[in-house]
């Protein structure tokens, strides 16, 4: 048996040692994973088997350690532990090395005494002393709900990269217990808020399984779209009735609302459908941004790369949904099914019904934008849309609706603000920085395939190419030997179009924006290259313009700067590295993620060196297409 099983951060194994050696010295037996958990797979036999012979687990909470996903699962796995027999701080310490506590979940163990390294020997004190009321090795155990009312869910095995939610939600619920440092003595609700397929009830439902030892009472499922009919079908009688129920049980129980409509409903009514009990615990899932006064709010975004990459089962499709999870499922099971990535990208993008409605067998793209329903607040989406993916203001949205319509700046502004507003509150935007928006990947997509004046998102369309690109003044060419010049042919519409679509893809890209040292993956930075060339060549085929050199005209065109970006640029790079490091990629031993394998490879830094190198010709390409296209996205091209 062991006194401690240690937790700790891999990028912490430096600092962990003496804390290990402190603590043997002192007479405790330590068990520290020199391997880690695999990325993905959740928690391991060897790590489960080990935590059952620990007397408690200690946790060296850097700021670092709420990131890593085995460092969670191990925290999780002993929380829940000491939960099930009444305290979960009895099989859990913390060491914090940091200055302050809020990187520190759940909320009762960031309540709680840290111990500082900085004494050793009261560290080693006070673990003993904290040791010395237990006798027996923790008991570990399979979730299972004791009491669910309308069921009881499987755990879903595509719940991936959400075990930080998870705790902010638990924290949140749980604020009260901790009154000294949340300041809050009694306990409010929680909202899971976030835009339509991101996972918003899977988080609310994961957490009711995980953590059901917090309510013995139980756990209520109610849906949010039909609240009354649901409340009358858990049996119990009606409101009256479900206080005298709880009442009766006498023991916390959790109350989940989920899916809120909350565009038919007021805060007063939503605030109504709260647990009907004090001893209930209400957490609510709804799009809405507008509610604050509902309770904590926990947004949810989309998966970060690695986890986005193991659902979809490609890289190029996980970038191309943003990281959405609903997408991702619906493509990784397509790709396990045998279709081919790069078919199902193509298909993505491809007009007539929505691949995710396909694969879906249902119109699932309709409810990412269900919730448009103002004339403001979709012409505002329209004018996302239009510069997609590049972010606009609200200011630069009132300038296109005022070009398109020809009204007073004082109307378009406010249609504008509006618009933006309810799109912010409803979850349909992505903040890019403090003013600036853009549109999500999938809201798009949806918004593409259920515009329902398709006419007008063309108007303002032009309006925001003419608005915000502008124009520039005809381009000459001197004649050799000769002070004449004459006007050069001005590209077609076709031209400017393909121009315009490849500046706005490249701008965005690694290679024009540059990756920092030691961030990133390199993995991703050569599928990004990579799809690059796909979309060259899909814009040119949509604009019917052939790849080629092009002829010495004195001036660059797009079949020349196509021809340069694909041949010239991007091929003699990945040529050489995409084998290299595939084949280094191959040797990763599987209790290493990849990423970490990465950054130890040790052609790492001359493949960045290259790649930093690339941006010089990207930006010359890009100036090139800007002359083409008339728009300026305030890239300087160099040389």
């Amino acid at each position: 048996m062991w006194d401690v099983f240690l937790s700790y951060s891999r990028s912490d194994a430096d600092l962990v040692r003496p804390l290990v050696r402190a603590l043997s010295d002192g007479g405790l037996s330590v068990f520290t994973d020199e391997t880690g958990v695999a990325s993905f797979a959740g928690i391991s036999d060897t790590i489960r088997r080990e935590l059952s012979r620990s007397k408690a687990l200690l946790a060296y909470y850097s700021a670092g350690y709420p990131e890593r996903e085995a460092c969670q699962w191990e925290l999780t796995t002993a929380y829940l532990a000491g939960l099930g027999e009444g305290d979960p701080r009895r099989r859990v310490m913390v060491v914090n090395p940091e200055r302050t506590t809020d990187h520190i979940h759940p909320v009762e163990l960031r309540d709680a005494r840290h111990a500082s390294f900085d004494d050793p020997a009261a560290l080693v004190s006070d673990v003993r002393a904290h040791l010395a009321r237990i006798d027996e090795p923790m008991t570990i155990t399979e979730p299972g709900v004791r009491r669910w009312l309308l069921g009881t869910p499987e755990p879903r095995p595509d719940f991936l990269g959400r075990l930080s939610e998870l705790w902010q939600v638990h924290s949140a619920l749980h604020a009260h217990a901790a009154p000294l440092v949340t300041g809050r003595a009694a306990a409010l609700a929680a909202q899971i808020r976030g835009m339509a397929g991101i996972g918003k009830t899977l988080l609310a439902q994961e957490y009711a399984l995980r953590f059901e030892a917090a309510y013995p009472g139980g756990v209520c499922w109610v849906n949010g779209e039909a609240y009354d009919e649901s409340v009358r079908a858990l049996g119990t009688g009606g409101a009256g009735a479900l206080f005298e129920y709880f009442d009766a049980i006498g023991e916390p129980f959790l109350w989940i609302v989920d899916d809120v409509p909350a565009e038919r409903f007021e805060a007063r009514e939503i605030a109504a459908m709260r647990a009907p009990h004090p001893l209930g615990r209400t957490l609510f899932t709804l799009r809405s941004r507008s509610y604050d006064v509902l309770g904590t709010p926990v947004d949810v975004g989309p998966l970060d790369a690695p986890h986005a990459r193991v659902l979809a089962g490609d890289d190029a499709l996980a970038e191309a949904v943003g990281g959405h999870p609903l997408a991702l499922g619906l493509l990784g099971r397509a790709v396990r099914s045998g279709e081919q990535p790069q078919r199902l990208y193509d298909r993505l993008h491809a007009r007539g019904r929505s691949l995710l409605d396909t694969l879906a067998d249902e119109d699932v793209t309709g409810s990412v934008v269900r919730d448009v329903g103002t004339r403001d607040t979709a012409d505002a989406l329209r004018c996302m849309a239009a510069l997609h993916p590049l972010p606009l203001t609200t200011d630069e949205v009132a300038q296109v609706l005022g070009a398109a319509d020809r009204v007073p700046r004082v109307v378009a502004s406010r249609r504008a603000t509006n618009g933006v507003r309810e799109l912010r509150a409803r979850s349909l935007l992505t903040p890019a920085t403090d003013e600036r928006w853009s549109l999500h990947p999938v809201t798009l997509h949806a918004w593409h395939h259920h515009d329902p004046a398709p006419a007008r998102a063309e108007a303002l369309r032009h309006a925001a190419l003419r608005t915000l690109c502008g124009r520039r003044d005809p381009v000459t060419l001197a004649f050799p030997d000769s002070r004449r010049e004459a006007p050069m042919a001005a590209p077609s519409e076709s031209e400017r179009m393909a121009a315009y679509d490849m500046q706005v893809e490249l701008v965005t890209r690694i290679g024009v924006q540059e990756l920092a040292p030691g961030t990133g993956s390199l993995r991703e930075a050569l599928a990004s290259l990579k799809s690059l060339i796909d979309f060259t060549r899909a814009t040119l085929h949509t604009y019917s313009i052939g790849l080629e050199r092009g002829a010495d005209l004195g001036r660059p065109t797009v079949q020349s700067l196509a021809y340069a970006l694909v041949n010239d640029t991007i091929r003699p790079f990945t040529t050489p590295w995409h084998p290299r490091l595939a084949a280094y990629e191959a040797r990763c031993p599987v209790d290493t993620s990849p990423l970490d394998h990465e950054a130890a490879w040790p052609e790492a830094e001359a493949m960045r060196a290259e790649l930093a190198a690339l941006r010089e010709p990207l930006l010359r390409i890009v100036g090139g297409l800007g002359d083409i296209s008339g728009a300026d996205f305030g890239v300087a091209a160099t040389g």
